[in-house]
């Protein structure tokens, strides 16, 4: 690993040294500890099932290149739990824990002329974060300590306070000879959305941003691609046979936000339709609305609704995916919804207070209380209907900043279960605990250093 990241950086130096115009080279480097007691952190534990401990880390370096008409990034990044290796070990024990990876890495050129007044197009292109808006339904996923990123074409249209992206993906498992056919989740078994889905074969995208006088809006359509099978029963065991061709699902909707004295209003909504991973017919909405108030110097309060429908109805299904999102940021830090632990794609109905005090210049503490409920109707084993209510989450967060390079953030959540959100149709917990508890401390160190090369 050390030798790979110094052949790395002599390389980038390398050339930045020898460039003949004006040019930057950003390193940056980060190490991210997380120490976290879990008591039913992602679904609640059963009774008698004892709590987990641990601590995880991220290191990570990046190296950022900037030139006439041309932007290159890389990071590499390495991802483990302490512990996990022998101290006295030279590699790794299984490839499912080789924790090294690269992150990022990506050119951007500007294919247009620096001087014209017609706006810039750029084409980036390699692997790369994409977030977009809120990060809802397009984000970097940042939260897990191995976050997300995408191999994709990037084309970029900026002009005044308008831009417009398009981007294009296409995936396969490996070099071959013949044939495209795709392995929807890779090995590892890591979800390829947010709500623990397979990972897509291809995409394609638009997203249209204008910004205005106290606020912007944008438009989306994502459609992407998921490979056809067929089930089969194999020796008692239910089998997939993939087959030639894909399911396309199309995605749809608007982000807009506004400002107005000391409140902000964001508003957005989405349709979903096509054929999802699985290939029924899809029809599906988000819906979501928040309003932000600064109350006094150091207090903001907010509200805010997120309906996402579920279930299904004359063979076609109801609920809505948040593709390739940030969920961690809006249904809860204990991850319950549209993260790795599914719910039976019952969909979610989420009313949330949501308050934030600055303490001083480097502190802030958050305070959130989330009411969930099924979007849908919930049964049990006998068919007999149940409380819609899956339950109440409140989280609270502490964050401080050392200096600008050192961050700490510590966090505790308690959830308490509703009935049904254990039940078979759901999350499917036997003897479910209905208190459940999850806390962590966070250290994040952030060094940047920029290097400049003048024109020769």
């Amino acid at each position: 690993m050390k030798n790979s990241i110094r052949r790395i950086s002599f390389l980038l130096i390398l050339v930045l040294s020898i460039a003949q115009t004006q040019a930057q080279l950003t390193v940056t480097a980060q190490l991210r500890t997380r120490t976290e007691f879990r008591d039913g952190q992602g679904a609640p534990l059963q009774e008698g099932v004892d709590p987990a401990f641990f601590t995880s880390q991220r290191t990570r370096l990046g190296l950022g290149f900037q030139a006439y008409r041309l932007k290159m990034g890389l990071t590499v990044q390495d991802v483990r739990v302490w512990g996990q290796d022998v101290s006295t070990i030279n590699r790794t024990t299984t490839q499912d824990n080789n924790g090294f990876m690269v992150h990022e890495a990506w050119a951007e050129v500007l294919l247009t002329d620096t001087n014209s007044r017609k706006g810039e197009l750029a084409l980036k292109i390699g692997r790369q974060e994409l977030h977009y808006d809120d990060q809802r339904l397009i984000g970097n996923l940042d939260w897990l300590q191995q976050a997300r990123r995408h191999d994709a074409l990037l084309l970029k249209y900026h002009h005044g306070n308008w831009w417009i992206h398009t981007g294009f993906a296409y995936n396969q498992n490996k070099e071959t000879s013949n044939g495209t056919g795709y392995i929807l989740t890779p090995a590892g078994g890591y979800p390829g959305n947010t709500n623990g889905g397979s990972m897509y074969k291809s995409f394609q995208y638009m997203h249209a941003n204008k910004v205005y006088a106290g606020g912007r809006l944008s438009v989306l359509f994502f459609s992407d691609q998921f490979s056809k099978y067929r089930t089969e029963i194999n020796n008692g065991s239910s089998v997939k046979v993939w087959e030639k061709g894909v399911w396309t699902r199309m995605t749809t909707g608007f982000y807009a936000e506004k400002k107005a004295g000391n409140a902000n209003l964001t508003a957005e909504g989405y349709f979903q339709f096509g054929k999802n991973a699985k290939g029924q017919d899809l029809s599906a909405w988000l819906l979501s609305m928040e309003y932000f108030q600064q109350v006094r110097n150091q207090w903001k309060l907010g509200l805010r609704l997120d309906y996402t429908t579920g279930g299904s109805s004359e063979g076609r299904s109801n609920a809505f995916d948040p593709l390739y999102g940030t969920p961690h940021k809006f249904w809860g830090l204990m991850d319950y919804f549209y993260a790795g632990s599914g719910f039976g794609e019952k969909g979610l109905i989420d009313y949330s207070i949501r308050s934030r005090h600055k303490v001083g210049e480097k502190g802030e503490l958050l305070l959130d209380l989330h009411q969930f409920s099924s979007a849908s109707s919930v049964m049990d084993v006998n068919g007999r209907g149940l409380s819609r209510n899956f339950g109440t989450e409140l989280d609270l967060v502490g964050k401080y900043s050392l200096t600008r390079m050192i961050g700490m953030e510590l966090g505790y959540s308690h959830f308490l279960a509703g009935k049904s959100l254990t039940s078979e149709g759901v999350k499917n917990i036997p003897g479910a605990q209905r208190h459940n508890n999850w806390l962590y401390l966070m250290l994040n160190i952030r060094p940047e250093f920029i290097f400049e090369v003048k024109e020769k």
